[in-house]
C-alpha cells in the first residue's frame, strides 16, 4: 500500500505536492470515488484517477542518457526536432528528463517515470552537484574566476558559490576551457555565468550529476541505473540541505 500522492508522482502526473494540489481540490477518485484526504493509501488493485483520466501503475525505471547536442530535453517538439525519449525507442514506460539540458549543450541526463524521485532532485532547497566542462572565448583572468566562485549577479538573482577549475587557457586565441561545478538549475545558468563575467561559452558538457559520470558511453547511448545507484542518488537529494 502507497500513499495516493506518492503513486500519482510515480505514474509520471505530477509532482508529489502537486498530486496533493489534486486531491485537495477534489480531483481524484479511487474506485470511482473523490477522494480528498491526504492519508488515504492505496493498493494496485484500487483504480485510480486524475482529472477523470486512469492512471496506469507503471514499474519505476531509471536511465542515464549521454545526451548530444541538437536534442530537446523533452518528451515531445512541436517542431518536429530531436528529444531525448527518441533514445529509448523499446521503453514502453512513460519516461520524461529530469531538468534538462540546452539544446546546444550535451552531456548526462537522468530520466525516469518517477514523478517523486525527480522532484527531489530538482528541488532548490537539496544541494545535487553538476559538474561541467566548458570551453569559452574571452579573456578569463583571476579574478573573473573568483567571481564565478563567490557567485555572480544575474538578472534572476546571485548565484550560489560554484567551484571552478581552469583547465587549459590560450590568451593569444583568447580561448579557456573550464571545469565547473553548480547545484542550482536555472536556465541556461552555466552560459549566463560566463557572459557576466565577460566570456562566451562555445561548447558546454555535462561530465557529471552527483556521483554519475559518462563511463564508456558515447553521445546518443543510455543506460539504466542500478539500484544502488538510484539508492544513492535518494540519500544525495535529502541528506544535504542548503
Amino acid at each position: 500500500m502507497e500513499r495516493l500522492q506518492k503513486v500519482i508522482a510515480q505514474a509520471g502526473i505530477a509532482s508529489r505536492r502537486k498530486a496533493e494540489e489534486l486531491i485537495i481540490e477534489g480531483k481524484v477518485k479511487v474506485n470511482g470515488k473523490v477522494v480528498t484526504e491526504l492519508g488515504i493509501k492505496v493498493g494496485r488493485q484500487d483504480e485510480v484517477e486524475v482529472l477523470g483520466v486512469p492512471i496506469e501503475k507503471e514499474e519505476p525505471v531509471y536511465f542515464l542518457l549521454y545526451k548530444p547536442t541538437g536534442v530537446i530535453s523533452a518528451v515531445s517538439d512541436d517542431k518536429g526536432r530531436k528529444v531525448v525519449t527518441d533514445f529509448f525507442p523499446e521503453i514502453k514506460q512513460r519516461i520524461f528528463p529530469i531538468g534538462r539540458l540546452d539544446y546546444d549543450t550535451s552531456g548526462l541526463l537522468l530520466l525516469t517515470n518517477d514523478g517523486e524521485f525527480a522532484n527531489a532532485l530538482m528541488h532548490p532547497k537539496y544541494e545535487v552537484e553538476k559538474v561541467y566542462v566548458a570551453k569559452v572565448k574571452g579573456v578569463l583572468t583571476g579574478e573573473k574566476i573568483r567571481m564565478l566562485q563567490r557567485g555572480v549577479m544575474l538578472e534572476d538573482g546571485k548565484t550560489a558559490p560554484a567551484r571552478v577549475k581552469l583547465i587549459s587557457g590560450d590568451r593569444r586565441k583568447e580561448m579557456a576551457v573550464v571545469e565547473i561545478a553548480i547545484h542550482e538549475g536555472r536556465n541556461r545558468q552555466v552560459r549566463r555565468m560566463f557572459e557576466a563575467v565577460g566570456c562566451k561559452v562555445v561548447k558546454l558538457k555535462r561530465e557529471r550529476y552527483a556521483f554519475l559520470g559518462l563511463t564508456s558511453l558515447r553521445p546518443g547511448e543510455a543506460r539504466a541505473l542500478s539500484p544502488h545507484e538510484v539508492k544513492q542518488l535518494r540519500a544525495v537529494a535529502l541528506t544535504k540541505p542548503r
